[in-house]
C-alpha cells in the first residue's frame, strides 16, 4: 500500500483501522491525517483522534517508545492554523504548496514554543505539556 496512491478516504480507513504500514505513515502522513481530521471535526475532537491514532499505529510498528503525545499535538495545533490561513476549500496539494516549513523545518517550528528539554522529555512523550516558550496557535 503506497499512501499517494490512496484517496483521502482510503488513507483516512487505513490509518483509522491501524491498517496503514510504517512506510506509508512517514512525516508527510502524519500531516495527511491531521489534514484530514483537522477539515472534518473541530480541533479538540481532531487532537485526540490523530494522536490516539498515531499512538495505536506506533504499538502496531512495534516502536511505542517513539510516539511523543506533546510532538503529536503541538503538530495539530500548527496544521490547523496553517489550515485557516486557507480555508476549508483547499486541497493537500495547495496545503503542501502553502505550507513548506511543516515539511522542511518541523524541528525549527516546534523550537519557537518548545525548549528541547522540554520537548523531548519522558512526561512530553506520555502527555500533553504546555509549551514553555510561545504559546502554540489556536490552543485552547
Amino acid at each position: 500500500m503506497r499512501a499517494t496512491n490512496l484517496s483521502d478516504e482510503e488513507f483516512l480507513a487505513a490509518f483509522l483501522d491501524c491498517r496503514m504500514p510504517a512506510a506509508a505513515f512517514d512525516h508527510r502522513g502524519h500531516l495527511r491525517i491531521a489534514w484530514l481530521l483537522l477539515k472534518r471535526l473541530p480541533v479538540d475532537q481532531a487532537i485526540e483522534d490523530i494522536c490516539n491514532g498515531i499512538a495505536r499505529l506506533a504499538v502496531h510498528f512495534g516502536a511505542p517508545d517513539k510516539y511523543n503525545r506533546t510532538m503529536s499535538e503541538a503538530l495539530v495545533h500548527v496544521v490547523a492554523q496553517a489550515l485557516d490561513k486557507g480555508g476549508p476549500a483547499m486541497t493537500w496539494e495547495e496545503f503542501l504548496d502553502t505550507n513548506t516549513l511543516l515539511f522542511t523545518d518541523v524541528p525549527g517550528l516546534l523550537a519557537r514554543h518548545y525548549s528541547p528539554e522540554r520537548l523531548n522529555s519522558r512526561a512530553a512523550k506520555a502527555s500533553f505539556l504546555p509549551p514553555d516558550r510561545l504559546p502554540l496557535p489556536m490552543q485552547s
